[in-house]
């Protein structure tokens, strides 16, 4: 895939897989991370007593995790000057969440697809050891598997480099995702 924007990574997969310990060590080695949307829509949502949660309106959860991870994306384009960025999760995730729950994919939200956004995609394969769920992460690890799969496939749809993140330790890993961006 040809990208404009060569130095845009996504970490993604299933729920559970460690995308979050892996970028805190990133940001720790001084490389911007961009926090993913879909756990501060929860928690808003939650502290507001709010109706856009995945377990209660699924569309109005999924249109507004469209609307953050592309008000993140630009956000990122438009304000930063780091070499290599980071992104936990990206807005095909959004994408997906929306074909596992059988809602609509929209027509303008395929056409903004359409453009190249991301140089590779990291992908972290489900890890029963370190699975667990918390009040954001409700998924059980069928679940879990599933993602991981729709994940996949959505990022190879739209002619995405993905990669499998091996199962090591954080340091191995991310010398991994160092080593291939």
């Amino acid at each position: 895939m040809d990208n404009r924007n060569n130095n845009y990574f996504v970490l993604t997969g299933g729920p559970g897989t460690g995308k979050t310990t892996i970028l805190e060590n990133l940001k720790n080695k001084n490389y911007l991370c961009i926090p993913e949307v879909a756990r501060e829509i929860i928690k808003d949502q939650v502290q507001k007593r709010g109706s856009a949660l995945p377990w209660a309106n699924k569309e109005e959860y999924a249109q507004m995790m469209w609307q953050e991870s592309v008000r993140s994306y630009q956000e990122a384009v438009e304000n930063n000057t780091a070499e290599n960025i980071f992104f936990d999760r990206g807005i095909l995730d959004t994408i997906c969440y929306m074909e596992m729950e059988n809602l609509a994919v929209h027509d303008e939200q395929e056409k903004y697809l359409m453009t190249p956004l991301y140089r590779r995609i990291f992908i972290l394969p489900p890890w029963k050891e370190i699975y667990v769920t918390d009040e954001e992460r409700k998924q059980s690890w069928e679940e879990a598997l599933n993602t991981y799969d729709a994940m996949r496939k959505v990022y190879d749809r739209y002619g995405y480099d993905v990669l499998e993140v091996p199962k090591e330790d954080v340091e191995n890993r991310v010398e991994f995702i160092l080593r291939n961006i």
